[in-house]
């Protein structure tokens, strides 16, 4: 994802610059200007579909732009201040005017709209939209305004570890939220840590004298899970392949068919992730994944082999790998067993990897659910405060 700087529009143009070049202008008003301090201009995209907005800008005579958070794929997001809510602070999510965006926009929209329906108080801690609208064929969704999400806070530490105190903490959260969705019969699908945000991503920078170097620690573990796009209901169409590669289970890999599972095989990388500082399965490659997951995890049960079409993969059960080319050692000198990866040699620390293990079962029926996670020993270091910030509630049913 792009970020501009947007903080210091040039002031010797007519207006501040575009987010993107090659523009073709569609003759509609993007605002209607109620005072001097509200442009009004044409709405224009950009070759590639993005709207072509600037600092200063409304929509819906509602959102002034006031910066940029990012650009992505599937449009931009910006931040800006809601006039029509005592001038509060959002994300507004601008997505392409592309009819394939569009439409996944709208899914998202209705996974959004019935979260909020059951979580009026927003005690399972999943992202809030406040508002959505369609601008001139831009579908856009207001946000809560949060802080940076998990992987952008790690990489500007320079991919130092979060303390483990943390982890439980963000852990906890994380599988209350995805309790509340797989509870209402919906898989996220896309979890990763640039998916989980942080409420306020403010941080005191301290000096690790181990490591002779300055480290960023966040002051608050409070987080949202976010990005709904590919989240899918129970009952809808399972699409063959989904989750992003790094965070994507066995049962995907080998197109055995998925379930709520999967999202517990994601969060299982993303707490190693957290814990370690880098991805547990680097790799952008099918038969190199299972390679990997061996390698780490033990062997795959024999009647997932035995299931899966891709025997391209196998052969006599075992898989088919050259240890002597560079892919090969790669993998062998780069992946050992789990456990081998723990930090200290405490029951604290062998509680997480106790988890992590439970989590990343390959055979999805024996993995550990999120309401089994809760109560697993790792969490039972927290304290009174970090678990009320996760509020009770029952699930309702979501199902559209």
């Amino acid at each position: 994802m792009k970020c501009w700087d947007l903080e210091n529009p040039t002031t010797d143009a007519p207006s501040s610059p575009p987010l993107n070049d090659n523009t073709a202008t569609r003759n509609c008003p993007l605002c209607r200007s109620q005072q001097s301090s509200k442009r009004s201009r044409s709405v224009e995209d950009d070759k590639e579909g993005h709207l072509v907005c600037r600092i200063g800008d409304w929509l819906q005579e509602r959102y002034e732009i006031v910066g940029s958070l990012g650009e992505g794929t599937f449009g931009k997001v910006v931040e800006c201040v809601d006039h029509a809510r005592g001038k509060s602070q959002v994300a507004l999510k601008i997505i392409k005017n592309v009819g394939k965006y569009r439409e996944a926009a709208r899914l998202e929209i209705n996974v959004l709209k019935k979260i909020k329906e059951k979580d009026k108080e927003n005690k399972f801690l999943c992202v809030l939209m406040s508002d959505w609208f369609n601008f001139h064929g831009h579908m856009c969704i207001a946000f809560e305004l949060l802080g940076k999400n998990t992987f952008e806070f790690l990489k500007e530490n320079n991919f130092q570890p979060y303390p483990l105190p943390q982890i439980r903490h963000m852990a906890y959260q994380l599988c209350h939220a995805l309790r509340f969705l797989h509870d209402n019969q919906l898989t996220h699908t896309d979890l990763k840590p640039e998916n989980i945000l942080f409420v306020n991503s403010d941080f005191d920078t301290l000096y690790n004298e181990k490591k002779s170097c300055e480290e960023k620690s966040i002051r608050n573990t409070s987080i949202r899970v976010a990005d709904f796009g590919s989240a899918t209901f129970d009952h809808e169409h399972h699409t063959t392949i989904v989750a992003t590669r790094h965070y994507r289970p066995p049962e995907v890999i080998l197109e055995l068919g998925w379930a709520q599972p999967c999202d517990v095989w994601s969060t299982g990388c993303i707490l190693f992730e957290y814990y370690r500082g880098f991805t547990l399965f680097q790799t952008h490659e099918n038969r190199e994944h299972l390679v990997m997951m061996e390698k780490i995890l033990g062997p795959i049960p024999s009647h997932m082999i035995h299931k899966t079409r891709k025997q391209k993969y196998f052969h006599n059960g075992n898989l088919v790998w050259d240890e002597n080319t560079s892919d090969g050692r790669y993998v062998q000198e780069n992946c050992k067993p789990l456990r081998t990866y723990m930090l200290h040699d405490s029951l604290e620390h062998a509680q997480l990897f106790d988890l992590m293990r439970r989590m990343l079962e390959f055979d999805p029926s024996r993995r550990i659910t999120f309401s089994e996670a809760l109560l697993h020993p790792f969490f039972a270091g927290l304290s009174a405060e970090e678990r009320m910030l996760c509020g009770r509630g029952a699930s309702r049913d979501l199902s559209r």
